[in-house]
């Protein structure tokens, strides 16, 4: 039975996309793997010519349940659909990428009402994406969080070119400083899925 990765958060902009699809790549050799997207801009979709990872549009989802992937990971759209409770339910872990600002935070509460609402708090994570160097704001909007009752990731990821420019070079193993962050954040994700 596939390990369903569901990542969800009402504001485009927090590299939600990306994120998806760096976690999907980075486990690409050692398990089989997919992406649906379920986003009707269709991000991921576009580039699936490019990728080593297959990616399904929303209509193939049922048939991908099906089938026998390791690991199937879904992108949903920058906003909060009428089926977001429904995939909740489905998932395993359910990861809230977010960026370290006042915007990000306030924005966050509706998908965390949802997640709450059907009652998957305890399958939830935030993680820090695209964090800034050297700002204490970071720390700032994580004390803010802890409100929020849901576990927050303690591997961020930085603002690095390698994760932009990871869609069409299938990952970011040519840059070390953000294959490790990554990898880090990968081994706490499987980690939260094994238990």
């Amino acid at each position: 039975m596939a390990k369903i990765i569901l990542s969800t958060h009402q504001k485009g902009g927090v590299g939600k996309s990306t994120l998806t699809f760096n976690l999907a790549a980075n486990l690409r050799t050692n398990a089989k793997v997919c992406i649906v997207d379920m986003d009707s801009q269709g991000s991921l979709l576009n580039i699936r010519e490019l990728s080593e990872v297959p990616i399904f549009s929303s209509n193939d989802l049922n048939n991908v349940i099906n089938s026998d992937y390791d690991f199937i990971f879904i992108d949903t759209p920058p906003y909060l659909s009428d089926n977001l409770e429904q995939l909740c339910n489905l998932s395993d872990i359910i990861i809230i990428p977010t960026k370290a600002g006042i915007l990000d935070l306030l924005a966050i509460k509706s998908t965390i009402q949802i997640i709450k609402e059907s009652n998957n708090q305890d399958k939830a994570i935030i993680v820090f994406n695209m964090v800034k160097p050297n700002t204490t704001l970071t720390e700032e909007i994580k004390n803010q969080l802890v409100d929020y009752d849901i576990k927050v990731s303690r591997k961020m990821l930085s603002d690095l070119v390698a994760f932009s420019r990871s869609v069409v070079l299938n990952g970011v193993e040519e840059n070390a400083n953000a294959q490790r962050q990554i990898d880090n954040l990968t081994k706490e994700i499987l980690t939260i899925v094994a238990k």
